[in-house]
């Protein structure tokens, strides 16, 4: 009976549980396969041969051996079978490799519409991970929304709605593996000039913040911590201490203004 069984990040596959022989399928993602190979008796180890989509393939007659996918001409999403014949009184044991997928896309183009609708094309998309949204805001990169990522060698087509500030705005896409990130080009868009602006007195604030317009903000305290962010028209300040703050909103950094009441 055939079952899955997805022990390898970079082979999915499922296993034919015959008397001599591990059957192996699925599409490659880029790695090697690491094969235990008990002894049999005392001269001779338990693979007595490795099919690759029907063609044998060369081993290590030892211990443990390695099936080079890579030096076979395979590219990613490439159909594979492997076949492992083995004796009986024994049996090889696929290893499983800790892993982490890494990001590795390859952009096509990017860039952002009159209606600041970021667009993107890539390809070869080793693996299907979450493309991070980022735009530059009051001196450094934000994340701002994430879009699921296709996957395949193909060319994939993406879009995110972004919030523009006044003036030059600026925008990447990003995936991140291991900690590492590969990061896409930049793409540039002008904005008009919003005119957003405080709604009264920016000293003599009580309960809330309020903008004439929707607006992406952050609201630190004195110490430079952050207490508030996000986008709207008002921000709740309630609760609060009495004190000054320093606000970044649309294209404006640091600007201070006072909870008096």
């Amino acid at each position: 009976m055939k079952k899955g069984f997805p022990i390898l990040t970079f082979l999915t596959f499922s296993i034919l549980g015959f008397a001599q022989k591990i059957e192996l399928e699925g599409t490659y993602q880029g790695k090697n396969i690491y094969v235990q190979n008990p002894a049999s008796g005392t001269t001779s180890y338990c693979t007595e041969k490795v099919l690759v989509n029907g063609k044998e393939i060369a081993v290590s007659n030892s211990s443990a051996y390695e099936i080079k996918l890579d030096s076979l001409g395979f590219k990613p999403e490439d159909t594979i079978k492997i076949e492992i014949f083995h004796k009986v009184d024994c049996k090889p044991k696929v290893i499983t490799q800790n892993y982490t997928p890494k990001g590795n896309f390859d952009l096509v183009s990017i860039s952002v519409d009159s209606s600041a609708i970021l667009h993107w094309i890539s390809k070869n998309e080793i693996n299907k991970l979450t493309y991070i949204i980022e735009q530059f805001c009051w001196n450094k990169w934000m994340k701002v929304g994430e879009v699921d990522g296709i996957g395949g060698i193909q060319e994939n087509v993406y879009s995110f709605q972004t919030q523009p500030h006044s003036g030059k705005n600026q925008f990447r896409v990003k995936q991140v593996a291991s900690g590492k990130p590969r990061i896409s080009k930049i793409a540039e868009f002008e904005a008009p000039e919003l005119k957003i602006k405080i709604l009264g007195n920016q000293q003599k604030l009580s309960d809330v913040i309020e903008f004439n317009k929707e607006t992406m903000y952050e609201l630190y305290d004195h110490y430079g911590n952050i207490i508030r962010k996000g986008t709207g028209k008002k921000i709740d300040i309630k609760g609060l201490e009495r004190s000054f703050y320093y606000l970044n909103y649309d294209d404006k950094y640091a600007e201070t203004v006072t909870k008096f009441y």
